[in-house]
């Protein structure tokens, strides 16, 4: 899986651009919480780039950036949680889910709605 890290406000900008044209996936990732390891690794494990059509994915360290944390929930109107997935598309929140709700098969499901 080749994340993306998003560490600046200029990079959460360019994910509303890329979002115009694809759908965009962030991952709120907390390095101390152990859900948010698990969630990450079976995410990570079951991750087939072909399956999931270009989604472009970001990931956010909670703890080292968590002023962007707070951007996100307030420019997504999304309330913090971790771990967090949204998908992005046209600029706007099409899907999230957090903890042990995040599941690889949901997130493709939602790319392919977005390549019909």
């Amino acid at each position: 899986m080749n994340w993306i890290e998003l560490t600046t406000e200029e990079r959460l900008a360019e994910i509303n651009l890329v979002s115009k044209t694809e759908p965009v996936l962030i991952f709120k990732h907390s390095t101390s919480c152990s859900i948010s390891k698990t969630v990450l690794n079976r995410l990570e494990r079951n991750w087939k780039a072909e399956e999931v059509k270009g989604l472009q994915p970001y990931y956010l360290d909670l703890l080292s950036n968590r002023n962007l944390s707070n951007e996100i929930a307030n420019r997504y109107q999304i309330e913090h949680q971790s771990p967090q997935v949204l998908i992005i598309q046209d600029e706007k929140v099409i899907y999230y889910s957090s903890h042990f709700d995040i599941d690889y098969a949901i997130l493709k499901k939602q790319v392919e709605k977005f390549h019909r």
